[in-house]
């Protein structure tokens, strides 16, 4: 392990614990919510993923899935906190300590009744067991927290290396129920609001996109008809100034 791993490993977990100062065990009610969110994940995939628990103030993961190693080739037994930042493209790490450091003053400022409202995002490489690298989107969500601590998060990375190849990580903060976003956020510590520029039709039509589906089948599930997907597809691109729905 080179010591580079070792000093961000000790500069991320300084971080982690300016928001919790005291252990919590993992509890029936922790396992109840991861499997809900495990539901989840069987819903929303757009690429191989896998799923962590960490626990924050050991700075240690507690669970792994078993899909770990369809995605980078690792046991889950062997698959720790050191072993992922080891991992991480060594241009990447700056923009990981840098997002890590944005998540951590956003939620330490954020009022207790808005934290189960708010998901984090953002992307990196990292090096595979057989020493290839993929693109990796983190999505994380609090788990386990009260009013004083943060003490568990849950984590999904998901291989999006086909539909990002290259360019610089980005970082988000998603709200939800309403509660607004922040986008591409570039400095830490800087959180300006941004609007989505979709509207709640455009949103179910993109979801649909990404599940994969047919404009005739968005038609059929949506009840329009499929010359309105198409324009409403149009009109999506034109927004997020792409030229196919993979951009």
């Amino acid at each position: 392990m080179e010591k580079s791993t070792i000093d961000l490993y000790q500069a991320t977990k300084k971080m982690w614990k300016s928001v919790v100062k005291t252990d919590a065990e993992y509890s029936n009610e922790i396992a109840r919510q991861l499997e809900y969110y495990k539901r989840l994940l069987n819903i929303f995939q757009v690429g191989g993923s896998y799923y962590i628990v960490l626990n924050i103030f050991q700075g240690q993961l507690e669970v792994v899935s078993e899909s770990v190693k369809e995605v980078l080739g690792y046991d889950p037994s062997e698959f720790t906190v050191l072993m992922l930042l080891d991992n991480i493209h060594p241009d990447d790490k700056p923009y990981f300590l840098n997002f890590e450091g944005s998540v951590t003053e956003f939620f330490k400022s954020l009022a207790f009744d808005k934290v189960k409202n708010y998901k984090v995002q953002y992307d990196f490489r990292i090096q595979t067991k057989d020493n290839k690298y993929i693109r990796i989107l983190h999505q994380a969500v609090q788990i386990d927290y009260d009013e004083i601590n943060y003490y568990r998060t849950f984590s999904v990375h998901t291989d999006i290396s086909h539909i990002k190849q290259n360019g610089t990580p980005c970082f988000s903060i998603i709200g939800l129920d309403g509660e607004p976003s922040y986008y591409n956020i570039q400095d830490a510590g800087v959180f300006i609001k941004s609007y989505d520029v979709f509207t709640n039709r455009e949103r179910e039509i993109l979801k649909c996109i990404v599940e994969g589906k047919s404009s005739k089948k968005i038609a059929e599930e949506l009840h329009i008809s499929q010359h309105t997907v198409n324009t409403h597809r149009k009109n999506i691109l034109l927004k997020a100034a792409c030229k196919s729905p993979v951009d």
